[in-house]
């Protein structure tokens, strides 16, 4: 059978290159080649705008979206010009999902657990606690069936998704005491959104979630006791360091979420076809950009928080996040019990996660264990 395979494997490269070379040379000369370019009105142009979750040119994430505004003006020569607003700018931050459903504007930038009270389902898009991180969920949407099932779900509120980010994954959060045991998470008010939310609750702590900009003023305050955000560049800059004395990691609740593009879906197809492949082409462009741009900054930024400002850096004890673990499996189990879409959602992700485990496994994980020794 193994033989079969490769024989068959070779016949058929063997076959294409061979098909290749005689193509090329019934091509006629370069001086008579001719290209068929699309039917391109170049006098009509399109004002769209984008609103998003995060604060006027937030580092990373609304700088982001600055430059996938600019990456599609660009590519289609100016035929599509996008205002980028950050979050309160026209519209709440987490108010996007509707404003872009209602089409009210054409585009927005978020996550998915923040629309989780409209479609519970949109949260297995962004993050699920203890589950893949960024290489597998690109891996998993892209080119593992997520796609179809995320279009299908977004379809209904007339939306187009696509992925257009990724943080990689997060630190655990900052506390103002240390968690020794799971009993210390009892009555803790924490800003965390989405499933990471609903395990917390299941551990006796109250979860928060309000938008990027609010949540160090809410920390001074003492409105909350806790909160997650993203990472070391992000978090120093938030300046968390100086209303919390604890820096703890991994985070167990994101492991890799996915940012979002949304675009109204009826005046998406209303596009011609080659715009709507510039913004897809630049939604992907963004998904590396972003996830380089994190990973390039945030090992230098947990040094600084480290080495210039004392930041108390704490390892989760492993019989704490053993039990967050049971609590996850808790809530997800209580989702896909009445919701029957995201009970279809993750019996996907699921079946492509205990495969693609596997592989990370003699990979992945294999490769790190040895170059960190």
């Amino acid at each position: 059978m193994k033989n079969f395979q490769r024989r068959d494997f070779l016949k058929k490269t063997t076959v294409a290159a061979a098909g290749a070379s005689l193509m090329a040379a019934c091509q006629p000369s370069k001086e008579k080649q001719s290209v068929e370019a699309p039917n391109v009105n170049f006098n009509k142009t399109f004002q769209w705008k984008m609103v998003t979750t995060w604060p006027p040119n937030f580092p990373v994430l609304g700088e982001g979206c600055n430059l996938l505004a600019k990456w599609i003006e660009e590519m289609s020569g100016g035929r599509l010009k996008i205002h980028v607003y950050g979050g309160g700018e026209l519209v709440p931050p987490l108010e996007t999902f509707e404003a872009v459903s209602n089409g009210a504007v054409e585009m927005g930038h978020g996550v998915g657990y923040y629309w989780a009270g409209k479609a519970p389902a949109a949260q297995f898009f962004a993050a699920v606690p203890f589950g893949m991180n960024a290489q597998q969920l690109n891996a998993w949407i892209i080119s593992g069936g997520g796609l179809a099932m995320w279009e299908e779900l977004y379809a209904k509120f007339d939306l187009q998704p696509m992925v257009c980010g990724n943080t990689g994954v997060q630190m655990g959060g900052w506390f103002n005491k240390e968690i020794n045991s799971v009993e210390d998470l009892q009555g803790l008010k924490m800003r965390i959104p989405g499933l990471g939310g609903k395990v917390l609750s299941k551990a006796g702590g109250s979860a928060v979630t309000v938008a990027g900009g609010e949540i160090y003023t809410n920390l001074e305050r003492g409105v909350i006791d806790a909160t997650e955000w993203i990472g070391p560049y992000h978090d120093y800059l938030m300046g968390f360091y100086r209303v919390a004395k604890y820096y703890y990691y991994p985070g167990w609740h994101e492991a890799g979420p996915v940012l979002e593009l949304i675009v109204n879906k009826s005046k998406f197809d209303r596009l011609p076809k080659d715009l709507q492949e510039i913004i897809r082409t630049a939604s992907m462009r963004s998904n590396v950009w972003m996830l380089s741009e994190f990973d390039a900054k945030n090992n230098l930024y947990l040094q600084k928080l480290i080495n210039e400002e004392g930041v108390q850096l704490r390892k989760y004890p492993e019989e704490v996040l053993k039990q967050l673990r049971l609590y996850t499996k808790e809530v997800l189990d209580e989702i896909i019990s009445e919701d029957p879409f995201s009970a279809k959602v993750y019996e996907s992700y699921q079946k492509f996660r205990n495969s693609i485990n596997y592989w990370s496994e003699v990979s992945e994980k294999t490769f790190y264990n040895q170059i960190l020794n």
